[in-house]
């Protein structure tokens, strides 16, 4: 496979002298006819001449990747962007390009370009990643709004509208209309609407809960609290749980507060050991 140094023109040039212009009309009026370059460009082998028309090649060619690049203007991309994704799928239509297959170049073409364009919307321009299927569906709810939006006045269509018009399920259009908020997502500094003094969503976000560490140090815990013995569980409940002194737990449970001292340390290493080795 030849490797290649891929520029990418962003100014076509109108006067090339290698390819000839076509002269009988065309869907493209001022495609080229690249048949004779294409034939010889697979001949070359590798340097600056075959460069050199391969360059020629893709120039003559852009206006036609240009204009399959209008046709997704207006929708969350600069034009600008647009071409410069055409001109990048054009550069990888001539490379893979291969005229002894017998197909016109233009019929490989347009199907490479306007893939990339799409290619580029989906990886690039979504704020949130949406299978294919949605994607799809965000479309055609979107043209089915915009048709039903010349015929409904005063309102927007509803989903049973819709879903008659672009022949659609009503849950396959609530998918779509979904999808119609996630293709960009609100800064969470952007002040919610109907708030006058200045409340975003920022604001609205939660916290972490302290208590939440305290729910599982207890969950972990209990298991191994339950295999203590009687005495041990009591002394560990009257403390932690009866908010009791040591001294008054000694006078309960009949003993001296030293021994309730070195009962309670013992035990809460002895559980904060296990519980370590459960957790590792």
């Amino acid at each position: 496979m030849r490797s290649h140094t891929t520029t990418v023109p962003t100014v076509p040039a109108r006067n090339a002298t290698t390819v000839p212009a076509r002269t009988k009309r065309h869907p493209h009026d001022d495609a080229p006819d690249t048949t004779a370059a294409f034939e010889r460009l697979v001949e070359m082998e590798d340097g600056p001449e075959r460069d050199a028309l391969r360059q020629e090649i893709v120039e003559v060619w852009l206006p036609m990747a240009e204009r399959i690049a209008g046709r997704f203007r207006n929708r969350g991309e600069s034009l600008d962007d647009l071409r410069q994704v055409a001109a990048l799928g054009l550069v990888k239509a001539v490379d893979r390009y291969d005229p002894r297959r017998g197909t016109a170049f233009e019929s490989y073409a347009v199907p490479t370009v306007t893939g990339e364009i799409k290619r580029h919307f989906r990886d690039h321009m979504w704020t949130l990643h949406v299978p294919r299927r949605v994607q799809d569906l965000r479309n055609r709810v979107r043209f089915a709004r915009q048709d039903l939006a010349q015929t409904v006045s005063g309102r927007a269509p509803t989903i049973a509208e819709i879903a008659e018009h672009a022949q659609m399920s009503e849950e396959d259009v609530k998918a779509g209309l979904e999808a119609l908020d996630s293709f960009t997502a609100l800064s969470l500094d952007a002040e919610l609407p109907g708030s006058e003094d200045g409340y975003s969503l920022s604001d609205a976000l939660g916290g972490p809960d302290p208590a939440i560490d305290v729910v599982i140090d207890r969950e972990s815990v209990k298991p191994r609290i339950a295999q203590l013995p009687e005495r041990e569980r009591t002394i560990l409940y009257m403390r932690f749980f009866g908010d009791m002194t040591q001294s008054s737990i000694a006078d309960e449970m009949g003993i001296s507060q030293m021994h309730v001292s070195r009962l309670i340390s013992r035990c809460c290493d002895r559980l904060r050991d296990q519980v370590m080795r459960d957790a590792a």
